[in-house]
């Protein structure tokens, strides 16, 4: 399966969460190992030379931690407000439906790590612009950014480089 095919299985879900929003469920990908597989390799391959791949709640977490394994490399948690055992920094940002925080344990990185940072979906660039920040203050830096899908005309990719020009974003898809 090439990546084309594995990504004309997201489904575009109307109204949800809320009225106006267009949701891409990712779960078809997710249920065929084939795809998923396929997605992953992908997204591991566009950065070979981070030590650590860093997830974003939830959706995020899945295709981090699977790229982790795919690399070799240590994989890094970042959760919602409240869900991390240890000592955290936190980071409110807004989404495209509201308002969030973030957070990473304070130890999470060696000094300099190079960090792959991975979502599922670039809407806005609040969630990822506050992860690039809460990765910088646990020590690491965020070389690359790799998501499944990128919703260019919310201009995420802009409000990203804007704030930090010197990371790459990679999409599988755009549009």
């Amino acid at each position: 399966m090439n990546v084309e095919q594995a990504l004309s299985l997201i489904r575009m879900i109307p109204d949800y969460p809320k009225p106006g929003i267009l949701f891409q469920d990712i779960t078809p990908v997710l249920s065929n190992p084939a795809a998923f597989n396929t997605v992953v390799r992908a997204l591991a391959e566009v950065d070979p030379d981070s030590s650590v791949v860093a997830g974003i709640e939830a959706r995020g977490f899945i295709f981090a931690s699977a790229i982790a394994v795919a690399k070799g490399c240590g994989f890094v948690p970042i959760r919602k407000k409240g869900k991390l055992p240890f000592t955290t920094f936190s980071k409110q940002y807004g989404l495209e439906y509201g308002v969030d925080e973030i957070e990473i344990h304070t130890d999470a990185f060696a000094p300099g790590s190079k960090v792959l940072l991975v979502d599922d979906v670039l809407a806005t660039g609040g969630t990822l612009v506050a992860a690039i920040e809460l990765v910088k203050q646990a020590g690491g830096v965020v070389t690359d950014i790799a998501v499944l899908s990128e919703i260019s005309f919310l201009g995420g990719r802009l409000r990203i480089a804007e704030h930090s020009p010197e990371v790459q974003i990679h999409a599988l898809i755009s549009g």
